[in-house]
């Protein structure tokens, strides 16, 4: 028993606290052992709980049994056993304040100096095809967050531990300081619980949330996000912006295969043809690159990078997308990549000039040496053979990024943006089951076969385009952009202001409809031969006879595709 003198003496040392008490319950056993026997090399007297306990003594470790500390059973089927003053005042006690001491030594309650703690797996048990609400709701903590809690709010004091990954920095401070840990390191520790018991909440939150009915609306009633960083960036949209890159903690993405998708030969080996690792791959996308080669990456760069992934991800055959600024503004299809992407470098070379270019195939020797002959910021691939990586290398600062790359369906994701002192939350601009084959025609005339694959592409293509916007198509090829426009004119004469290709015979793909039939006029000039729309206007009816009259085709998707 600790007496009240010799505990005013030892809170005179204000910048460190001597380790004398220290109580164990883990669910994880990883290095406990070799945590406690560093302790006892220090003198400290160790407190533990059930399965804990059993695994020291098993090793030899002299520990205290929970019950025996507190002079009270487990009951309630182990529900309480932590629960207990003696713990909770051990761990609570301010040991400057003259009261406090006094109320402990009168109720002959120890200090406790050090908690290791970690909690229940709850995420483990849901995720097993089992568990019922009934074993999701026993694997719900409730002595560990308490008691990390209780010794996280007395950092001054007391050291809590929460993951196995700070023991060893631990013993290495005590073997330092002669059995002691500093207050920083308390409060280094203290965030740490913090924010293990606000995931760990979260994580509860969000799977009880979804027991609740609530077909009316698709959106929580309340968000909690919770993000860790991954690094800082050297700055944001411009220079004077500071920024930093994070990842979804709880992220509520689920990733499937598309059965009916062919996934590149040469990446079969990530994804060993089993939706299985898809599902369970919880970084998916530009989160999860592996940078090759090169410089960090800047704020735009991740903005840039994550479009032309997301686009690329479109496509079965050889890929080749070009991304500026988050349009695209190169892309096409072909037999093999080095077609692929000299065709998409043909659609706006000038504006490829310093872009980010993706592909869902190995990049080769002969591709790589193409692309060696422009300036890129990036280049995103699935894998670079070694032959493609001795000649991309030669230029240092040259981003190589390494991404699972395969047909996926990402479904409940959601898109966020921040407005003062609000956010917006929507779906993705993902449509189910939609094939443009099914939709509506207007016109008399009727597209072709080959129209079809053009407007298949161009349409997975204009809605990763900004609103205002236009693009044309031809043999799968992307052949000029219109893009954030304020009028539907406007983005049309910017389409065919830009274009460096042949644009008689293209297909038209607007993301929304045709308020007149100025952009028909337009296009039968240039020789368009095919006009995808949404539909909707009250004038729809002009753009059709405008069609008639010149002999094109037009299709209403009855989908929108506006991207702000």
């Amino acid at each position: 028993m600790q007496k009240q003198g010799e505990i005013f003496k030892w809170i005179q040392k204000m910048n460190y606290n001597q380790i004398k008490k220290v109580l164990i319950s883990v669910t994880d056993k990883t290095g406990v052992v070799e945590l406690a026997k560093a302790l006892t090399m220090f003198g400290v007297e160790i407190i533990s709980t059930g399965g804990t306990a059993e695994v020291l003594k098993a090793s030899e470790v002299t520990v205290t049994e929970i019950s025996d500390y507190t002079g009270f059973p487990e009951i309630l089927g182990g529900r309480v056993k932590t629960l207990h003053p003696k713990i909770h005042g051990g761990l609570l006690a301010l040991r400057d304040n003259s009261e406090h001491v006094k109320t402990i030594g009168e109720k002959q309650i120890d200090l406790i100096d050090m908690v290791v703690i970690n909690l229940y797996d709850f995420n483990q048990a849901i995720s097993e095809a089992d568990c019922t609400l009934e074993n999701a709701i026993e694997n719900i903590d409730i002595g560990g967050p308490a008691m990390l809690r209780a010794a996280a709010k007395n950092y001054r004091f007391v050291t809590a531990i929460t993951s196995p990954s700070d023991y060893q920095a631990i013993i290495e401070e005590m073997k330092n300081n002669n059995g002691k840990i500093s207050k920083v390191t308390n409060f280094k520790l203290m965030v740490k619980v913090f924010e293990l018991t606000s995931n760990y909440d979260r994580a509860i939150f969000d799977y009880l949330g979804k027991k609740v009915n609530n077909s009316s609306s698709a959106f929580p009633e309340v968000v909690t996000m919770q993000f860790t960083k991954i690094q800082d960036l050297r700055y944001g949209e411009n220079p004077h912006q500071r920024a930093a890159f994070y990842k979804d903690n709880y992220s509520s993405i689920d990733i499937g295969v598309d059965k009916n998708a062919n996934i590149s030969p040469n990446i079969k080996h990530y994804v060993k043809n089993k939706i299985e690792f898809l599902n369970g791959y919880k970084n998916f996308g530009i989160i999860s690159a592996q940078k090759l080669h090169g410089k960090e990456l800047s704020y735009n760069n991740i903005l840039d990078s994550d479009v032309a992934w997301q686009i690329i991800n479109n496509f079965n055959e050889p890929a080749a997308v070009i991304v500026k600024h988050t349009n695209p503004c190169g892309a096409a299809l072909s037999f093999n990549l080095k077609d692929a992407y000299l065709k998409a470098l043909a659609t706006d070379p000038i504006s490829a000039f310093g872009g980010i270019v993706a592909f869902n195939r190995s990049v080769d020797q002969d591709t790589a040496y193409e692309l060696s002959k422009t300036f890129f910021e990036i280049i995103i691939a699935p894998e670079f053979d070694l032959e493609a990586l001795k000649i991309l290398q030669i230029k240092p600062n040259l981003r190589l990024l390494q991404i699972l790359c395969c047909k996926v369906k990402l479904s409940k994701q959601y898109d966020f943006h921040r407005v003062v002192n609000g956010l917006l939350i929507q779906e993705q601009d993902n449509i189910e089951n939609f094939d443009v084959r099914t939709a509506k025609i207007v016109t008399k005339k009727i597209p072709t076969t080959e129209e079809y694959a053009d407007i298949n592409f161009g349409w997975q293509l204009v809605k990763y385009v900004k609103s205002n916007a236009v693009v044309l198509v031809k043999d799968r090829q992307l052949i000029s952009v219109g893009a954030g426009q304020t009028s539907r004119i406007d983005a049309m004469n910017l389409t065919v202001a830009k274009a460096k290709l042949a644009i008689e015979d293209s297909v038209l793909i607007s993301d929304a409809f045709f308020p007149f039939r100025d952009v028909v006029d337009i296009a039968a000039k240039i020789g368009i031969k095919t006009i995808v729309q949404p539909g909707g206007s009250i004038k729809d009816n002009e753009s059709i006879v405008a069609c008639d009259e010149n002999n094109i085709a037009m299709i209403f998707t009855g989908c929108r595709h506006f991207k702000h």
